[in-house]
């Protein structure tokens, strides 16, 4: 493809709540198996764009870790690759990133030193699919300055916290309103960006001189009137998790037939950092019903209409229903999780009881493993 790639994944969202306390947003769990960025860099391999940016800043150690090897979603070896890039202090530079347009132009080498004439800018907490090439030609097709990819807006989500955007006949952008108080349209942005490179690198140059940090704010809104901006409609799923509500609703998301056999069967297929983990083991006493569990688990009693990522154990005489449970979690006996998140690692003590009552509990006590 005749672009490359860049992830912003650097941010933080106090709509997580504790849940981006210890990870940068798109390296949150997704479907038992996956992390956030994982879509997008799926997204961006199977469109055959070789050469990948991650710009990360916020709680980057898990997301660096996970991104350790470009193999996991075969991005060109030799001629491109997979590229990390956090803030570095200069002698000219030592701020951290202030906003999306000033995360680029502080690696506004990278963009200087490649060859492809076009750039796919993509958020890295979203789950979609997506084939870049469709949305390159309708750029091209448009004779557009910037494509935007726009889609409705998830039953249930508030509308007012994306980008809302308003198009015409010929699918021209004639109103973007970041984060309204009063939205009139359920189409938003979805932060998915294609642009020439050469054009990227005037505008971010131009930002920086005039002391202004943000892509949306500071490029798109501010040049609707001079540049040609069309909308690209996106028109599978897709769902952003930087909130604790629409997190949680997008794993659950996964319990439906037609949303797993859209990622886990449908090509092209989502790729992620392998882990070499037993089957899970499902003992007596176990009832699995509607649920995800993933790989290293072991189920010795009831769960329902739950996403159990690996590695975690549930004792007997439990009850776990409509939760997500993360990564490594420990469930003693005799517990009852409902309506929860609970976090990676964590130790559910035997005989103890956890329920969201007025929205998503997340459980994250730290208490001590040796206990139950």
């Amino acid at each position: 493809m005749k672009a490359l790639g860049i992830v912003l994944a650097g941010g933080n969202n106090s709509r997580m709540g504790s849940l981006s306390d210890k990870r940068a947003i798109a390296a949150m769990p997704i479907a038992g198996s996956y992390r956030a960025i994982d879509f997008t860099l799926s997204n961006m391999t199977n469109s055959h764009i070789q050469t990948v940016a991650v710009l990360s800043q916020y709680n980057a150690r898990s997301l660096n870790e996970h991104l350790n090897s470009s193999k996991w979603w075969n991005f060109g070896r030799k001629q491109g690759g997979l590229f990390l890039f956090t803030p570095t202090v200069t002698a000219d530079n030592s701020w951290w990133y202030r906003g999306t347009a000033d995360a680029m132009w502080q690696n506004i080498d990278f963009l200087k030193r490649r060859h492809e004439p076009y750039v796919v800018i993509a958020n890295g907490d979203c789950v979609y699919k997506v084939d870049f090439n469709d949305v390159l030609d309708f750029h091209i097709q448009k004779g557009s300055n910037i494509t935007v990819v726009c889609a409705k807006v998830p039953d249930g989500d508030d509308v007012n916290r994306y980008g809302v955007v308003k198009m015409d006949n010929d699918a021209q952008i004639t109103d973007f309103e970041e984060k309204p108080m009063m939205a009139h349209s359920n189409i938003v942005s979805t932060g998915i960006y294609v642009i020439r490179r050469r054009t990227l690198i005037e505008l971010l140059e131009q930002c920086n001189r005039e002391g202004r940090y943000n892509f949306v704010t500071d490029i798109l809104i501010r040049y609707m009137g001079m540049k040609k901006i069309y909308g690209y409609m996106l028109d599978s799923y897709w769902s952003n998790v930087a909130s604790v509500e629409s997190y949680y609703r997008t794993n659950m998301d996964f319990l439906k037939q037609e949303v797993r056999d859209h990622f886990f069967h449908d090509e092209p297929h989502i790729y992620s950092k392998a882990m070499d983990l037993a089957p899970a083991k499902y003992n007596a006493g176990s009832d699995v019903r509607n649920s995800l569990v993933a790989s290293g688990c072991i189920i010795n009693s009831k769960v329902e209409d739950s996403v159990l990522f690996k590695k975690v154990f549930v004792g007997n005489g439990c009850v776990i229903k409509n939760s997500i449970i993360l990564n490594g979690a420990y469930i003693g006996d005799n517990v009852y999780v409902e309506n929860c998140i609970v976090e990676s690692n964590e130790t559910l003590l035997s005989n103890t009881s956890y329920v969201g009552k007025d929205g998503i509990k997340i459980i994250s006590e730290k208490n001590n493993r040796y206990g139950v």
